[in-house]
């Protein structure tokens, strides 16, 4: 019994299932894989940029040491963010305050949505794919037992084979959701984590131009 087997021994649906499953799980992978990279990057960058703009004599020289440490954009379009808005606009409109506490904000909203790459397709992977996998066992196990029945020759070992067969479908199904919620739940940490160093420095950020 191996899964070429009965992938071949499947018929149209079973074959979907399988191939279904087989795109989530390379799909997830792919994502995993980039995540755990950039993720582990970004934690270091942002502690070292951060760092170093505040080791920084003036507000130029700190732009300009971040970018050396900022390979992910993290922390420099926060820089960037406080300089004055265009005049003539709403978005110069009220107090410096009130100014600073939008432009950050909608900065680190759109930080925060990179980092967020790829969770919704690990989460939606890691929920679903059981359930695949059990469609495609239950579909497996109807189609045997249908197939069995019409040669009029049913005993426990006709039975057995067919249906272990199917309830690898079932298997599979949990190979490609743990490890797809293992990643999510990491991720997630590793994420908020960085966001609260974000979410930080952007409040005193915000101190220290309201007071410049």
């Amino acid at each position: 019994m191996n899964l070429g087997h009965v992938f071949s021994q499947s018929d149209a649906i079973g074959k979907a299932v399988a191939v279904l499953l087989l795109l989530m799980s390379v799909a997830s992978w792919v994502v995993i894989l980039y995540k755990a990279w950039m993720l582990r990057r970004a934690s270091g960058d942002v502690a070292r940029s951060i760092s170093a703009f505040w080791q920084a004599p003036s507000l130029a020289e700190a732009a300009s040491r971040i970018s050396g440490f900022d390979k992910g954009q993290l922390v420099s379009p926060l820089v960037d963010a406080t300089q004055h808005p265009a005049g003539g606009t709403l978005a110069a409109a009220g107090d410096r305050a009130q100014q600073l506490t939008r432009l950050l904000r909608d900065t680190l909203h759109a930080i925060m949505g990179r980092l967020q790459f790829g969770q919704v397709l690990l989460a939606t992977v890691g929920s679903i794919s059981p359930f695949v996998g059990l469609l495609g066992t239950v579909w497996g196990i109807y189609h045997a037992l249908t197939s069995i029945a019409g040669t009029n020759q049913i005993s426990i070992d006709k039975v057995a084979g067919p249906v272990g067969e199917a309830l690898i479908m079932t298997a599979a199904g949990l190979a490609v959701a743990i490890p797809a919620v293992l990643a999510y739940n990491w991720f997630g940490r590793t994420i908020a984590r960085i966001e609260a160093e974000l979410e930080g420095f952007a409040r005193d950020l915000r101190e220290l131009m309201v007071n410049h």
